[in-house]
């Protein structure tokens, strides 16, 4: 079963639908307003940034996704690339290695200078949690090489939490904020994003570092079903449960009691799977039935990048609240 459509996004469209078409950098905007577009930003493709959302922008290369590697046996890919979830998906089921790497400093540099090109005065370069990859570090390496000004945000999250900060930027940005208050933006939307997930397995969070053998071992041995939230750029244990079944009630049960007490228009949540679309489309119903006053989740797979680390059967919900509307109401944090 495919994923959402764009449609059935509300929260994303409505992010889009708020935002007025700005023009080429250093220029006024055609509505006559005085914004002028001064910042790019620029991301990693762990943010899992929806397809739509990143070719509807209207803006010429005020958004940069720099795709990040996954090596499967001895081929690299890269993400978007045909076929990269099954091939993971085959690789994993067969036992055959998956790493992934950061981005390079080159790939960053190219992204920075195309940019200065375009004629922006500085970039906010918004990326996945340095607890989890080297990717701030290649970014900061790259910002030292470029004549413009870059400012690299370490979300300390992932996924669509990192794709919200991204967002969050992007409507800076077109808004004429200079480099400081967009990268505010984004920090400051992650810190309003919660991570929550469930895998089957903790072996492929091992075998990339990202928790210990030991609880990994004790998974396995007591066949615990963990639930896992990342927290201060770290992934960290919720709670361990003896099925399957109670671990995805329990984590629906966690993401309402996370977005319920506030509950408006303001709060948005994205549902990433890997490998099991109809569970994901199910848990999303049941949230949409449980926060009735909440938009409907965006279902996606998850980036490649992390598939290769949470393997087949993760589900993993994002629970994020906007600032503002994006027709400017305000909201309290």
């Amino acid at each position: 079963m495919p994923d959402s459509s764009a449609a059935a996004w509300p929260w994303v469209r409505a992010r889009l639908s708020g935002l007025r078409p700005a023009a080429r950098p250093g220029t006024r905007r055609a509505g006559g307003g005085a914004a002028v577009v001064r910042t790019a930003v620029v991301t990693d493709s762990a943010a899992a940034l929806p397809a739509h959302y990143v070719s509807g922008l209207p803006w010429d290369g005020i958004l940069t996704v720099t795709p990040m590697p996954v090596m499967v046996g001895e081929e690299i890919y890269g993400e978007g690339e045909d076929d990269i979830l099954e091939t993971i998906a085959v690789a994993l089921a067969a036992g055959t290695p998956v790493k992934t790497s950061r981005p390079s400093p080159g790939q960053f540099e190219q992204a920075y200078r195309a940019a200065e090109l375009r004629g922006f005065e500085g970039i906010v370069s918004v990326h996945i949690s340095g607890e989890l990859s080297g990717t701030v570090d290649a970014a900061r390496l790259a910002a030292a090489r470029v004549g413009i000004p870059v400012e690299v945000v370490d979300t300390e999250t992932v996924g669509m939490a990192q794709g919200m900060a991204v967002q969050a930027a992007v409507e800076a940005a077109s808004a004429g904020a200079d480099r400081a208050a967009v990268a505010a933006a984004a920090a400051a939307q992650a810190k309003r994003t919660k991570v929550f997930f469930y895998v089957p397995s903790l072996e492929q969070l091992r075998r990339g570092g990202r928790i210990g053998a030991a609880a990994s071992l004790l998974g396995t041995m007591l066949a615990i079903k963990p639930i896992l939230a990342v927290d201060g750029g770290r992934i960290v244990p919720l709670e361990k449960v003896r099925s399957a079944a109670r671990a995805v009630a329990r984590l629906e049960e966690i993401v309402v009691a996370a977005a319920a007490p506030r509950l408006d228009d303001s709060v948005c949540l994205a549902v990433h799977h890997f490998g099991n679309p109809e569970e994901a489309e199910s848990l999303a119903a049941r949230l949409e039935a449980a926060l009735p006053g909440c938009p409907p989740a965006q279902i996606s797979s998850l980036p490649a990048v992390l598939a290769a680390h949470a393997g087949l059967g993760v589900l993993a919900v994002i629970v994020g609240r906007w600032s503002s509307r994006p027709d400017g109401g305000a909201h309290r944090d």
